[in-house]
């Protein structure tokens, strides 16, 4: 009996151990940076479980604060899927083989602008107002909080350390709205979706803001896979994404994110961000032929 109780324990140990690693292997590492609003965490989250509860996993959410550590997450299949800008998905395509799924679709279109806003008050009605100002990006990875306004100050022969008496980075769209409009400084460039959702959930906030520059429209921030992620898997993501909209669960969701569905897109439909950087780091290889590159100008 002594014998036979030792085997069932050992039985029963073997049995939990492989269960906990079965469960492990079922987990779903879902990646999330400022590109969701972050006055919205408890929904985003309610957005991930959905699509976990959608593909038949449990999901482990990931918060990151800058875009290069979701990267570097993604890089090392430490996460399976993460909501990332159009620029990092750009770099990390290249450099790893970072796989698009799917696009947000905004307002009818998968597309968003790079917005410039100042505080309400403000006499400025361009960015060529705020030379000489304390100006404040996202990410130094982001697309419409870094990328678009640099390729904007390269098209009037600036970079940022010329033309703006300092910048900083809030590493968040909503941080930036919020410091514009407490006028902790004097422009930033936002993501026009962060600002528009602001604009209808915190009219208080975007209130004491004005949008006095819209860009051209690019690439939505895209939801991505890591490299080599399982095929069948892949495509049950994309389901699931795909097919929200018409679930009712899934579409209540998607109502309170302001976003009317998720759909699939090309890599093409990220070359205007591709062109935007190549673009910059010519001209500014150029300007380093010049005169001396300029030091960052840091805050005191």
């Amino acid at each position: 009996m002594y014998r036979g109780a030792i085997f069932l324990w050992f039985f029963l140990y073997f049995i939990l151990l492989s269960s906990g690693r079965l469960m492990a292997q079922e987990t779903l590492f879902i990646g999330i940076t400022g590109v969701l609003v972050e006055h919205n965490r408890t929904l985003n989250e309610e957005m991930m479980t959905y699509i976990g509860r959608q593909v038949g996993r449990r999901t482990e959410i990931i918060h990151r604060k800058s875009y290069q550590e979701m990267s570097d997450l993604l890089g090392r299949g430490q996460v399976d899927v993460a909501f990332v800008c159009g620029l990092p998905y750009v770099i990390d395509k290249e450099k790893f083989g970072e796989e698009l799924l799917v696009s947000p679709v905004f307002q009818g279109k998968p597309l968003y602008q790079s917005y410039v806003i100042v505080p309400k008050d403000s006499p400025a009605r361009s960015l060529e107002d705020l030379r000489g100002k304390l100006y404040a990006f996202s990410d130094p990875l982001s697309n419409s909080g870094k990328l678009v306004p640099t390729y904007r100050l390269a098209m009037i022969g600036e970079t940022p350390e010329s033309f703006f008496r300092r910048y900083i980075f809030t590493y968040s769209h909503s941080a930036n709205v919020e410091a514009v409009a407490v006028k902790l400084v004097d422009g930033a460039s936002v993501d026009s979706y962060i600002w528009e959702y602001l604009n209808l959930v915190h009219p208080d906030l975007t209130g004491r803001t004005k949008v006095i520059e819209k860009s051209p429209y690019y690439g939505m921030t895209p939801v991505v896979v890591r490299p080599g992620i399982d095929a069948e898997l892949k495509q049950k993501l994309r389901h699931a994404f795909v097919q929200m909209h018409h679930d009712p669960v899934g579409a209540a969701i998607l109502k309170k994110l302001l976003i009317d569905r998720f759909e699939e897109v090309s890599d093409s439909h990220y070359q205007s961000i591709r062109e935007m950087r190549e673009f910059i780091e010519t001209f500014q290889a150029k300007r380093r032929q010049i005169t001396p590159l300029t030091a960052h100008r840091k805050e005191p």
